[in-house]
This record gives C-alpha cells, structure tokens and sequence, in this order.
C-alpha cells in the first residue's frame, strides 16, 4: 500500500520541525506519493512567500517534485470525493477541502495518509491513517 504524504507533514519537514528523511528512510519497504492538491497547497504557500522565503520554498518543493509521484485528480478520485462528502453531509460532520480530497485520492488509489492532523481524517471510512514520528 502506498502512503500519501498530507502538506502539513511536509511543510513541517520544509521547516526543519520533522525530520522527513529519517521517516522515509525508517520504513524501506513503503512506496510515498503526493496527492495533486497536496501540491497545489505547498505551491499555494510557496507562492505567498516573499522574497528569500520564496526561494527556500521554491527549491524545497521542486527537490519533492523530483523524488514523488504526485497522483492526479482523476475521474474516479471525483466520485470516491463526491461519496465521502455526502457521507460526512449525512452524518453532521466536515472537513476541510483539501483534506478531503486527499482522503479521496488515497480511498481511490488504495493508499494510507501519514499526516500530523490523525483526527481530521478520522471521520473517513475506509481510510488508513499514518502519524508520522
């Protein structure tokens, strides 16, 4: 089973809170990917950036880029989003959009989220949640 690597996992590694390379390297046998949104998201914050901020997160990003498979946003990761919205609809709960739709991706494709936010992702059935140490 692959693992999707949630932005805030990521975005503490670019800041030199989490260790991301001993995580990787801890667990050999695991495949890491990236969910487009969860690119969208750093590219978003990257983009927000000033100045020498701007660069650091600029090269961070296209350092992930090279080392990830970023999974798309394909038709079928649009109907397994649209399911688990109407089921947290119908249930009374919410999550935020992005996180949503990773969780889409990673139901679709099979994969677990590692993320540091457990409980926003515990409201998804089905889904494999990973808090990275």
């Amino acid at each position: 089973m692959a693992i999707l690597i949630e932005a805030e996992v990521l975005i503490q590694a670019e800041r030199r809170l989490f260790d991301l390379e001993a995580w990787l390297l801890s667990q050999p046998d695991e495949e890491f990917k990236l969910a487009a949104v969860t690119v969208a998201e750093l590219w978003h914050s990257a983009e927000r950036a000033a100045g020498p901020h701007w660069e650091r997160r600029q090269l961070f990003l296209e350092r992930l880029l090279g080392v990830f498979e970023v999974v798309p946003y394909t038709r079928e990761t649009g109907v397994d989003h649209a399911r688990i919205w109407t089921d947290l609809e119908v249930s009374g709960q919410t999550m935020a959009v992005h996180e949503l739709i990773v969780a889409a991706t990673a139901i679709q494709t099979g994969s677990a989220v590692a993320t540091f936010n457990k409980r926003h992702y515990a409201v998804v059935k089905n889904l494999t949640v990973i808090e990275p140490k």
